[in-house]
């Protein structure tokens, strides 16, 4: 009996620990999460329902809603510099554009700063890169590369691959539209290309809807009988802008931010829609404006009926683009259901940066004003994040790198100046010592016809000041310098008015009245100064290196 008892003692003390070990041993490791980053070309947040913007009853996103709405939407995520060589850049890097040294359209990110594919590399990840690429150099970081080559076309893309010849010269042809090309590509890799032992992080970057605007032929009739609601400062831009956007007595606002209207003389929606028309890209040159014709613009009847013909036009052709985008994130996002792979991929969406649909009668984006500067993002990871969750914290573009190398398990590296909100992302909470705001700068000045003035900025929840300094990067004064005198459409050597904006988005969220001068202000104007001042300071946007530039900012920076 006693033999008996010990032995069953011993068994069952015993055993626990043999299942424990068993299970240790069968126990499959805790598995990484995919990661699939989605980003459209100039896709804005007017173009979305659930932004809830005047165009947020055209239902223009059904799958991007349904898939936003199972995570988290930020409503204050910001591009710190709005064009798309420089964005891409800052989210490839988690740095600005000093530091990464990608400051405008013809910036480069060579292969020893293409920091995110390198860093989760490190953590096991298997990357590739899919679509709209735009920065150069070979994205040989990526395990994997399909690529457009630069802007790339709508039909039929021509898409650049790693190859026996040297970059860029291994190229593939397809046929199609780009956004349903893109996706078969990525669907192709997803089936056929990946292994499926590593995690994945992939980047799916869609051209659509870059101008000018050709999408699919299904989507033709698309809102073809329906009135795009239209922005009231299309008609009447009240006291928006200033002395550096407008001139004195509004002169300047015949060459500066190329418009729907016949307002911008050099360019206007017109010349780039109306391909059976005289107008068609008949852009005109700056220098060629008589000293006649800078005249304070006014909208006649007869305008403001070409200017809405013009908008509807417009629109419908940019939403036709984004329906097509949208439809084939709903193809990928129902591959990733059917192959069992939705639970454990954190999907991101956004737009490279904002775009200006009429608002001011503007076109294009590079504008620090809302609608080019704030990013459509939103993040889907069921384990992590709780569906139906929205926050207000500010976030920019440099902050995403950082935050999907934590999600991927890893620390972000210093050299990084965006910060991580994964605590956000996981919470749905804003910590208190989070950012309080955030940088802006656009430094190409007066390109492409566009006629955007050089400007940086600070913007928080409440308040946005901007300072218009009006130079190119380079000293066109000086007679020994160099840049590039054959980039298409650069008005590079016009200095422009000197001015500041400040815009109170509690009481005035579309900008339509600069408070700069109102004394009521001068405290705030103040105390964003100075918050501008460290934020430069800290990020290494200052101007000693430009000191042409340094000299408008010292003369100017008291301005009442």
């Amino acid at each position: 009996m006693y033999y008996k008892i010990s032995k069953l003692v011993v068994a069952a003390a015993i055993f626990p620990f043999l299942i424990s070990y068993e299970e240790k041993e069968t126990q499959e490791p805790q598995q990484k999460p995919n990661i699939i980053y989605i980003m459209a070309d100039d896709h804005t947040t007017q173009a979305f329902g659930i932004y809830g913007s005047r165009l947020a009853s055209l239902n223009p996103t059904p799958n991007l809603d349904k898939l936003a709405g199972e995570g988290i939407i930020f409503d204050n995520c910001f591009v710190n510099n709005s064009i798309c060589v420089p964005s891409r850049a800052a989210i490839l890097t988690g740095q600005n554009s000093q530091a990464n040294g990608v400051i405008d359209l013809e910036g480069e990110l060579t292969a020893d700063k293409q920091y995110l594919p390198k860093e989760l590399k490190k953590l096991g990840y298997q990357t590739a890169i899919v679509g709209k690429w735009h920065l150069h150099a070979e994205p040989s970081e990526f395990d994997y590369y399909k690529v457009l080559p630069g802007q790339g076309n709508y039909f039929d893309p021509d898409f650049l691959v790693r190859g026996e010849k040297p970059w860029p010269e291994n190229v593939v042809q397809t046929t199609g539209h780009s956004s349903d090309v893109i996706t078969d590509i990525t669907l192709d890799w997803l089936k056929n290309e990946r292994d499926p032992n590593k995690p994945f992080f992939l980047m799916h970057h869609f051209k659509a809807p870059h101008d000018d605007f050709e999408n699919a032929p299904r989507y033709d009739e698309y809102l073809a009988d329906t009135f795009i609601p239209e922005p009231e400062s299309m008609y009447d831009n009240a006291n928006n802008g200033s002395m550096g956007t407008r001139g004195k007595n509004d002169s300047l606002t015949r060459i500066i931010g190329s418009s729907v209207s016949s307002r911008n003389l050099v360019r206007n929606q017109a010349m780039n829609l109306y391909m059976d028309s005289t107008v068609y890209k008949q852009y005109r040159n700056p220098a060629d404006i008589r000293p006649g014709e800078y005249v304070k613009w006014g909208m006649s009847s007869d305008e403001k009926k070409h200017t809405s013909m013009v908008y509807q036009e417009y629109l419908k052709r940019y939403l036709r683009c984004v329906k097509g985008v949208d439809d084939n994130v709903k193809r990928l996002l129902d591959y990733l259901e059917e192959e069992g792979l939705m639970e454990n991929t954190i999907i991101v969406y956004t737009g490279d940066q904002g775009f200006m649909l009429g608002e001011h009668d503007y076109i294009d984006k590079r504008w620090m004003y809302e609608e080019a500067m704030r990013m459509p993002f939103f993040v889907r990871y069921p384990e992590k994040i709780k569906a139906g969750t929205r926050t207000d914290a500010i976030i920019n573009n440099t902050d995403f790198a950082p935050t999907l190398i934590e999600m991927a398990g890893g620390s972000a590296p210093e050299y990084m100046q965006g910060h991580s909100f994964k605590a956000i992302l996981e919470t749905g909470q804003e910590p208190e010592d989070w950012q309080k705001s955030t940088y802006y700068r656009y430094w190409m000045h007066m390109a492409h016809k566009h006629g955007n003035p050089a400007h940086f900025g600070i913007r928080t929840k409440q308040y946005k000041l901007i300072f218009f300094y009006g130079r190119y990067w380079v000293d066109t004064d000086d007679p020994n310098a160099k840049w590039n005198k054959e980039s298409w459409g650069n008005d590079f050597p016009r200095h422009t008015p000197a001015a500041w904006e400040l815009y109170d988005l509690s009481k005035d969220p579309n900008e339509m009245n600069n408070v700069y001068s109102d004394p009521a202000y001068k405290g705030v104007v103040a105390d964003l100064k100075q918050q501008l001042i460290e934020l430069r300071e800290n990020l290494n946007e200052t101007d000693k290196n430009y000191p042409h530039i340094q000299k408008v900012i010292d003369e100017h920076w008291n301005d009442k």
